[in-house]
Parts: C-alpha cells; structure tokens; sequence
C-alpha cells in the first residue's frame, strides 16, 4: 500500500481501463486504471488534448506501464491517487516454459467444472500452445462440456493433442448392502477418480459413464459405482487422482503393503500432486511436517514401482496464474465453504516449476514423473474428436421406395392417373 504522505513515486503495472473528459480551459482529465493482479491503482492527469491523443494511441488496454507521480488522497473519489507526470511503456513479461522437452498436464479443470475452475477453455489451448506442450487434458468434475470447444481452439496448434478425460466421483458399491439384502447407493462416500478416454471405444464409454452418472446413481454429485466403472473400462486410461482418490487415502491411513498393492492395482497409472495442493493437511494437523507430506507421495513413488505402473507428477489445475487464485476463493465463498480464503494454488505450472517442485525425489525420478511417464501416458492415447464431422441420418430399409409409392399415391389419388 502507498501512504498520501509518499510524495513523488513510480507505479508500474497492467493498464485495464482509461478514459478522460474536458474539463476548463480546453484540458482534459485523463484517468489511468492499473493492476499488479494483486491490487489496483487510479492514476489521473491533467493534459492538453493533443496530449491525451497521443496517451490514447499509443497505450492500449492490456499494455504493461510505469508511471511517476504525486502521491495524494483524492477526495472527490476518496481514494488514494497518483497524480501522473511521466508514462513508460514497458514490456510485459509473461510465464513460459523454457525447457527442451515439456510436461503434460493430465489432471486440469476449466470453467465447466461448476463453481470450482476457473480456466477459460481457449485461454487453457492458447497457452498449452504458446509453451510448446505436446498435449493438454481436460479433467473437469463429472462433466464432459468442455470438449467441444476445446477440439474447437486446438485447430489453433495442431501439433498439440487434446487427451479428453473427467474427474469421477466413484465409489465401492459391494459395500453397500443392507442386512435386509436390499442396496443402497447413496450409503458410501465417493473418491475422485481420473478416467482419460485413450481411443473411440474409451471417448464412447467415457460419454456412456457420464449419462449413467447422472441418470442411475446421482446422489448430490454425479457418481459410479466402481463394478460399473470397471464394467465400461475399455479403452479408458484410470488415474488415481487427487488427495479425495482412494490411493492417497490408504496411503495416509497407513494401509497395509498388502492394501495398499490390492487398492492401486485396479489403476493404470498413480498421481501425485505439489506439497502446497496437500498443505491442509498440515493445517488440520493430520501430519505432522511438510516432510511428512514428501513422504505421502514417496511413498506412492514406490507403490509404482512395485506394481509397475506409471507415476506422474499433475497440478489439479483450476486456474492458470498464481495471481488468479483469489477469483477461487471468491468462488469458494460463494459456496459458503469455511477454507475459503486456504492459499491453494492449483495454477498451470511449468516444466521447471514442476521440477523444482519433486526435486526432493531426485533428478532423475523428478525427470521420469514430471516429463517421461506424462509423455508416456499420451503416447497411449490416440487423437481424437470429440464429435463426429458429418450428421450421421438413420438408414431406414426401402425408405426411397416407400417415399416414392407415397408422392405418387397421392399425385394419382388427387388427379387420376395422368
């Protein structure tokens, strides 16, 4: 925050809004609205009209800027203002990735997952495509909405495959007997669950799931029961998902190796997520240290190799910029959720944050979950569309005889034979 009593300063930040209106003697009061995306700033000026022509040409919303002035408590606005007096136009610096050979993202949520992500669905192909990512996935909560705009903006970049997927909620149904013999679904809690279609039997199955979900089983979500899950597994590709999946709940509950092994097995690869995604569990005091939580996914680390099955490091994105998290939080308190101002930053991170994050693995284990097996899960999956090209119109048998016999049964009928 900059006191009134600051005198001279520089601001610099994103330009979002300008405007400007005569005032006397000719002059115009310019007003320059800039963020940092963290908090915001009114700069106004007082400036000849050629003057406010020139501010207007040259700076466009969206610029990056830097501006000097006097620090002052406007009391028309009663607000803090800075009363401008020298503007540079600046370069804005923007995230990439500078790796050679990238990470893919295989657990991301876009607006479509209802008020919980926050990603635009070009926004999330653009910069997909602007880092040079091989492929993006699109896991949104029980829903599959986002695909078709998604195969849409990919035209965009296309050397960039689009692995179509959903966060499920399933639970065991071979739990959920009553004495009397009778089921009851609505009985056991749900674990989240990662289904990623790999080829047209997958994406078919993946929209079969999605109906069901919605349809059979919704019970304040959309749920699976896992016999139906693994009824329709073929050519779907299953995640262990997040800290709700039941694989990081056995592993926190101190399940036995036996359990343990038995509960991943029904799993074609396991996930594991930056230490900041599970710091509430540090909070609550469930553990007791963030190497507590190193451990947790170390310890499913080892779990893959055991198995044989693919371990990959995934963000659980919900938003693409560290800065956008407090738009989260607003959407958390929405919903009256009592964590909602939790930091959480479930942004987009690149090659080398996501390095740095499972460094405490090891280069080459933090190579091989970050950027090898990632890589290595959309090698199994084709390319695919979300919806056909074409309208496929039923094929009725005999349809151009019978639409014949009745045109000209009628013609006959109202004018004889002739």
């Amino acid at each position: 925050a900059i006191p009134a009593d600051s005198g001279t300063v520089t601001v610099e930040g994103i330009l979002f809004r300008k405007d400007s209106r005569t005032i006397k003697n000719d002059r115009r009061l310019a007003t320059l609205l800039l963020t940092d995306k963290k908090t915001s700033i009114c700069v106004k000026m007082f400036v000849m009209p050629q003057k406010w022509e020139d501010i207007d040409t040259h700076l466009k919303e969206g610029d990056f800027v830097r501006i000097r002035g006097e620090a002052q408590w406007d009391t028309y606005e009663n607000v803090l203002v800075i009363m401008g007096s020298d503007i540079e136009k600046g370069l804005l610096i923007k995230r990439s990735d500078t790796c050679e050979r990238k990470r893919v993202e295989l657990h991301a949520h876009t607006k479509m997952s209802q008020m919980d992500g926050l990603n635009e669905i070009k926004d999330m192909v653009r910069i997909h495509g602007e880092w040079g990512f091989p492929a993006m996935a699109i896991t949104d909560h029980g829903v599959v909405q986002a695909f078709p705009e998604a195969a849409k903006e990919a035209e965009k970049f296309p050397d960039m495959k689009i692995i179509y997927g959903m966060e499920g909620y399933v639970f065991n149904d071979r739990d959920c007997i009553n004495e009397d013999g009778s089921i009851n679904y609505k009985k056991n809690p749900t674990n989240h669950i990662i289904l990623l279609a790999q080829n047209k039997t997958g994406l078919k199955n993946l929209y079969k799931l999605v109906s069901l979900s919605h349809t059979e089983y919704f019970y304040k979500r959309p749920r699976l029961p896992k016999s139906v899950l693994a009824a329709h597994r073929d050519g779907i590709i299953i995640g262990s998902a997040c800290e709700a999946g039941e694989v990081f709940e056995a592993v926190l509950r101190g399940k036995s190796d036996t359990e343990l092994r038995r509960i991943a097995s029904f799993y074609d690869y396991l996930e594991i997520m930056p230490l900041a995604n599970n710091h509430f569990l540090l909070d609550n005091g469930t553990v007791r240290s963030e190497e507590s939580l190193r451990n947790l996914n170390r310890r499913i680390v080892q779990l893959g190799e055991e198995l044989g099955k693919p371990v990959v490091a995934t963000g659980d994105v919900h938003f693409l910029d560290p800065e956008d998290e407090i738009f989260r939080h607003i959407l958390l308190a929405t919903k009256q959720m009592p964590d909602a101002d939790r930091p959480l930053p479930l942004y987009l991170r690149t090659t080398d944050e996501m390095m740095e994050e499972f460094s405490y693995l090891g280069p080459e284990k933090a190579h091989e979950v970050v950027i090898d097996n990632p890589n290595r899960i959309v090698d199994w999956c084709e390319t695919l569309r979300p919806v056909p090209h074409n309208l496929f119109a039923p094929k009725i048998e005999n349809s151009v005889e019978d639409l014949k016999s009745l045109v000209y049964g009628k013609l006959h009928r109202l004018y004889g034979e002739n």
